[in-house]
């Protein structure tokens, strides 16, 4: 990298992130962390001399060249899987992806698409995934951060962050057999690198970040992590292993480092979306609370509005016990400092008092 930096007489963090880039996209290999070393592939002349290719196969990575095969003759490194420029006919760039319709989640729930930049958003993150650029979704929870993922990805696998989530709840840890013996059982992110598939890490800034830094090799042009409870196994990413994040800024204890940050090329807020709500069967009255709340609350007047999530329990209720029932349910849902506050809205929208629910006297 520092040659590179002389040769063209800029700066060695611009080179950097330029390389890194570039290893992301197959046009380049990262072959050390630390120092950071860069080693051309097969595209690199076709991209530095602006000759029309397709690209690399959007389901390959680039991966480093282990230690051992640096001492290994230069024509050793044919032996590794090329990176060629012709892209499998079944990916499609975003521009020819179909446009979505409704979207059937692992719970049965349907997810309804909606638009990112001109774009379906699941269309959009299948295509990060193509190119391998790693997605952070940011936002208050029950927008929609975890459903979009799982609409978009059908092998997905979802990872719970809290602030007591460990290495060994990512990466495997030992697990007693019914004998008494041990034996090593993977955690989920190693299973995702293995089979090639997607992976969210929820609530990802909730994770303490000496545990998140075990994952940093995975989320780079290194494609790798090393489980030091298991001998120091290395284990590299197969084809299509992808990450994307959740991350809520207003939750207690949420920190997103610059480490974690810089490895998401991608970062999107995600909100409410009301017309998903009314698709979804909320009551019209219900939006309009959740909607005058919400400017409430981005004027500093309460702490609490109703999200989609909470939306669409006020209609299971409502549909159970009634919309009055509902409507009081709702009030008892905010914090108790908005409560007063949330009643007040809640009665104008009906034309009636409303009260958090209580029990009463005996029947």
């Amino acid at each position: 990298m520092t040659q590179v930096a002389r040769a063209l007489s800029a700066s060695g963090g611009a080179v950097g992130n330029a390389l890194m880039a570039l290893a992301v996209t197959g046009y380049a290999r990262m072959t050390s962390e630390s120092p950071r070393r860069f080693r051309a592939t097969e595209l690199t002349a076709a991209v530095a001399s602006a000759a029309p290719v397709a690209g690399p196969a959007p389901a390959r990575r680039a991966k480093p060249v282990k230690k051992a095969a640096a001492k290994k003759p230069a024509a050793a490194a044919s032996t590794a899987p090329a990176l060629t420029p012709t892209a499998p006919a079944t990916v499609l760039k975003l521009a020819d992806m179909p446009k979505p319709g409704p979207i059937t989640r692992p719970n049965g729930q349907t997810y309804h698409p909606r638009v990112l930049s001109g774009h379906p958003d699941v269309n959009v993150l299948r295509a990060l995934r193509n190119a391998g650029i790693p997605a952070m979704l940011y936002g208050p929870p029950g927008t929609g951060k975890t459903s979009m993922v799982e609409a978009a990805f059908d092998d997905l696998i979802t990872v719970a962050g809290d602030n007591e989530t460990s290495v060994g709840d990512l990466l495997g840890e030992y697990t007693q057999n019914p004998d008494g013996t041990y034996s090593f059982a993977y955690g989920p992110v190693v299973r995702a690198m293995r089979e090639g598939r997607a992976l969210l890490i929820d609530d990802a800034t909730l994770i303490d970040a000496n545990v998140l830094a075990a994952l940093y090799s995975c989320l780079d042009g290194r494609q790798e992590v090393v489980i030091k409870a298991h001998k120091g196994e290395v284990v590299t990413a197969a084809d299509g292993f992808y990450v994307c994040a959740g991350h809520n800024p207003g939750a207690h204890g949420a920190i997103l480092t610059e480490a974690l940050a810089s490895r998401f090329y991608f970062t999107v807020k995600v909100s409410s979306d009301w017309d998903v709500a009314t698709h979804l069967g909320v009551a019209p009255t219900a939006i309009t609370v959740a909607k005058n709340l919400a400017k409430q609350a981005a004027a500093g007047e309460v702490t609490w509005h109703p999200n989609l999530r909470e939306l669409l329990g006020f209609a299971k209720v409502a549909e159970v016990l009634g919309e009055q029932i509902a409507f009081a349910n709702l009030v008892g849902s905010a914090p108790v400092e908005d409560r007063d506050t949330v009643a007040q809205v809640v009665s104008a929208a009906i034309g009636r008092p409303v009260a958090a629910l209580a029990l009463g006297t005996r029947i």
